[in-house]
């Protein structure tokens, strides 16, 4: 029989063994418990545990295009944003309802069109306390809701919680200052640290078939490199894409392409970050008085004894530090690069427009939207039925008394539509290689939605592609008229930001403007815009908005049209 003083011990033994074990559980938890994190089906409100990583592929690019890589993504670099910490609080985070704007005066006294308009920006926290480092995204907006006129404002980031929103002065009259913030610099470090991390959160499917064998896999740019792919890069452009082979199927096998889903995986702090009338996309309020009084160039002139030049063009050139591409008035976009856009208010002037004329689009359903306006503006344009997908295309359309042909072809994968068979996905390189070219063919490009969970080096080696077949074609056709689409901001809900936040689209938007400067392209503002304009942002502009881009698009085609 075991004597009580070695039961006591043996006792004491176990309890320190348990002591030693929960100790060490608490050690690991502290240590890694940030690696362990709530893996969130947005849309299905689904939780799991994230085993497997991923890698992307950039070997397709060369090593100077890898230079020029480099140096656009340099380029773009948003301001960096203090560590976060482990344990972030919202409070601690930039809080629009407590930061300010305050509109600077003017030195003379008084703003005149042509001048300048700063505007103060103070960004605080949930506390009131203002903060101490930049990296917050913010729009800026100028406008007069009477004369319908609005222009764009450029942010200029002091990296210490303060900015400076900058407008032009371009109307007489009213000028209300707007100034929004779609995310606070802490909701863009989790941003960064996605794309970076969690680089296939929105995932594909193909769907696999021979005879009575069928499976679906996922498909991807970036997927697990230590399972078996089935490798679908493009031979011409070296665009990749990669599906996991399907069992006892070969890769030839595959029959369609589609979105499968979303999948992410943030801490519970991380989605506080973006919460609608919170801190996503929420205006900013004035510490005194949000608008001013813009009085004409001739009362400036007038008050200072000068003879009045009768130039405006020439006297806002020499006082603006920053001009925006155009802005609105009366409701219609005037540019400000020496544009002349006309306003085609009648199925006439757009099919005399358009007359002998083939117009390609290719693109994302941003582009698609232009195909759409254009083929129901013209009753005259009879689309065919191709039996493809109300999504992708392709599609034809074609009036044979003014000989216009309209086309649309949707840009290869990554896309995010439903079901499209894969003899549909083209690339828009391979595309514009087959063009012919010529004075009547108009070239319109728009890609930049899809793109955006991706690294950013997806996109720039898509549009080298799309850069280095325009080149081709111009050298070989140098009479035909390429325009290009840029990004636009839209309405965003949580699912929205972690897939397609303007953030995202900002960053794709200046390395398209980029990639594409020197050119021999003309460009459609589709971001200024849609930030100039009094209708809320939407991915697919609403019809007053897109009325003025085609208008921007047939003025390209048309510059010297007279009474429309």
């Amino acid at each position: 029989m075991m004597r009580p003083q070695a039961w006591r011990a043996i006792c004491c033994l176990k309890f320190r063994v348990i002591y030693l074990l929960l100790t060490l559980n608490v050690v690991i938890l502290l240590m890694y418990g940030d690696n362990y994190l709530r893996t969130r089906d947005v849309t299905k409100g689904k939780s799991t545990t994230r085993v497997a990583k991923t890698s992307c592929s950039f070997h397709s690019l060369s090593p100077k295009e890898a230079q020029v890589a480099h140096f656009l993504k340099h380029s773009i670099a948003w301001p960096e944003t203090l560590s976060l910490p482990r344990h972030l609080f919202l409070n601690d985070t930039s809080d629009p309802a407590q930061s300010t704007f305050t509109i600077l005066p003017h030195k003379r006294g008084s703003w005149f069109v042509g001048d300048q308009l700063e505007v103060l920006i103070k960004v605080s926290d949930f506390y009131g306390r203002p903060k101490t480092s930049g990296g917050d995204f913010l729009l800026a907006r100028l406008h007069n809701p009477t004369l319908n006129a609005g222009v764009a404002g450029r942010v200029f980031d002091h990296r210490n919680g303060t900015y400076t929103a900058v407008f032009p002065l371009l109307w007489e009259g009213s000028a209300q200052v707007e100034v929004t913030l779609v995310h606070p610099s802490e909701g863009i470090a989790v941003l960064e640290k996605l794309t970076r991390e969690q680089p296939d959160r929105i995932y594909f499917r193909s769907f696999f078939r021979l005879g009575s064998v069928y499976k679906t896999t996922t498909c991807n740019i970036c997927l697990n490199s230590s399972r078996r792919l089935c490798n679908y890069t493009d031979p011409s452009t070296g665009e990749p894409w990669f599906c996991y082979k399907p069992k006892n199927l070969r890769c030839d096998a595959r029959i369609t392409h589609s979105k499968g889903g979303f999948r992410v995986y943030l801490r519970p702090m991380e989605e506080e970050l973006f919460q609608s009338g919170v801190n996503l996309k929420v205006s900013i309020p004035a510490s005194g008085p949000a608008h001013i009084q813009v009085l004409s160039q001739f009362d400036f002139f007038y008050r200072s004894g000068f003879n009045f030049p009768g130039d405006f063009p020439g006297v806002a050139k020499k006082t603006m530090q920053f001009t925006p591409s155009g802005y609105y008035y009366q409701g219609a976009w005037r540019p400000l690069d020496g544009t002349t856009v006309h306003q085609f208010h009648s199925i006439t002037a757009i099919s005399q427009c358009l007359k002998n004329k083939a117009v390609h689009l290719y693109g994302d359903s941003t582009i698609r939207q232009w195909f759409e306006y254009l083929n129901h503006s013209l009753p005259d344009l009879k689309e065919f039925d191709l039996r493809s997908s109300n999504q992708t295309g392709p599609f034809l359309a074609l009036d044979y008394a003014n000989n216009i042909l309209l086309t649309f072809h949707s840009h290869g994968p990554p896309i995010r539509f439903r079901v499209v068979p894969v003899s549909h996905l083209h690339y828009i390189a391979n595309d514009l290689d087959r063009v012919v070219g010529g004075t009547n063919t108009v070239v319109v490009i728009g890609i930049w939605s899809h793109f955006s969970t991706f690294p950013i080096e997806v996109y720039i080696r898509r549009l080298l592609n799309i850069r280095k077949a325009v080149m081709r074609l111009l050298s070989r056709s140098p009479d035909t008229l390429i325009i290009i689409r840029t990004a636009n901001p839209k309405a965003l809900t949580l699912y929205e930001t972690l897939t397609n936040s303007d953030w995202f689209s900002l960053q794709r938007d200046k390395i398209l403007r980029a990639i594409f400067k020197r050119m021999k392209v003309k460009l459609v503002d589709a971001w200024e815009m849609s930030v100039a304009h009094h209708l809320p942002h939407s991915l697919h502009p609403q019809p007053p908005i897109v009325e003025n881009m085609i208008d921007v698009v047939l003025s390209y085609i048309c510059p010297k049209t007279e009474n429309l």
